[in-house]
């Protein structure tokens, strides 16, 4: 059973989500919340006009918060899966941040673990 299901395609982002993931506060926060030590980057996706509601509701319902150092904002990580794999969505805490877009990370290169590229459909399983 799937609570959240959300549905978008696969588009390249601007390299920021590699550069966040880099960051050693970070990698600890997400190893203690969701259990997996993150690949460096994020595979974005923009959620299809369905799966809004569903992103709305994921965004109040989260389980834990990256709470960074001065000079960052604070984060929702929220456990995932795509298929079997165990991911986790990330949500930024910052103004104005698109309601349409998600941000996926794992314990490893998704694009490659998933032969996915830009355009490509993906569903994104939601567990809270």
């Amino acid at each position: 059973m799937c609570p959240f299901s959300l549905r978008g395609k696969v588009f390249s982002g601007h390299g920021e989500g590699e550069k966040f993931m880099r960051l050693s506060w970070v990698i600890l926060q997400v190893e203690e919340k969701v259990g997996f030590k993150p690949y460096p980057g994020t595979l974005n996706i923009k959620l299809s006009q369905e799966s809004l509601a569903a992103r709305k509701k994921l965004g109040q319902s989260a389980s834990s918060r990256i709470c960074p150092p001065k000079g960052y904002s604070c984060g929702i990580v929220s456990p995932a899966l795509i298929g079997n794999l165990k991911i986790a969505i990330v949500i930024p805490e910052v103004k104005d941040y698109p309601i349409d877009v998600l941000e996926v990370i794992a314990p490893v290169n998704l694009r490659d673990f998933l032969k996915v590229k830009d355009g490509d459909e993906i569903v994104v399983c939601a567990s809270s």
